[in-house]
């Protein structure tokens, strides 16, 4: 079976990166991220299931404290980009702030599970307002 065929998983694959958006939008980088394209379409691919296992315990954690303060729908239902964008890319900010500089996503997160404890010990009362601020940046402005 292809690796990268479709399926009912996000991004097409069970072992898609859990932050891809945030690695396309260039705000993180991964050592376990490796890029690869379908057509024009480019994939990011988690070189480690265990690895992967935490971000997705990271994603989701981030996903129940935030969904207030985003007015993010209910687990299970399918999120707008710029909210995807906001948890992905403001969580890691958030994570990098408490962490203190990790600017790689595997890291930080084996970090945050060492530090802590757990991954549900982080303190999500200064993690969520980050997240919840967190703006994509602007585009430039159309020259004409």
């Amino acid at each position: 079976m292809d690796e990268h065929a479709p399926s009912g998983e996000c991004c097409g694959s069970a072992a898609a990166c859990v932050f891809a958006k945030a690695l396309l939008a260039r705000t993180a980088a991964c050592e376990l991220a490796q890029r690869s394209s379908l057509g024009e379409q480019e994939l990011i691919v988690c070189g480690s299931p265990m690895a992967r296992v935490d971000c997705a315990t990271v994603a989701a954690l981030l996903h129940e404290r935030a969904r207030f303060a985003l007015r993010l729908p209910a687990p299970g239902r399918p999120l707008m980009h710029v909210h995807a964008l906001r948890l992905q890319c403001g969580g890691l900010a958030a994570l990098t702030e408490v962490m203190g500089g990790h600017a790689d996503v595997h890291r930080l997160v084996a970090a945050a599970h060492e530090r802590r404890g757990g991954l549900a010990d982080l303190p999500w009362d200064r993690i969520v307002p980050t997240v919840a601020g967190w703006q994509p940046r602007r585009r430039a402005a159309r020259r004409e």
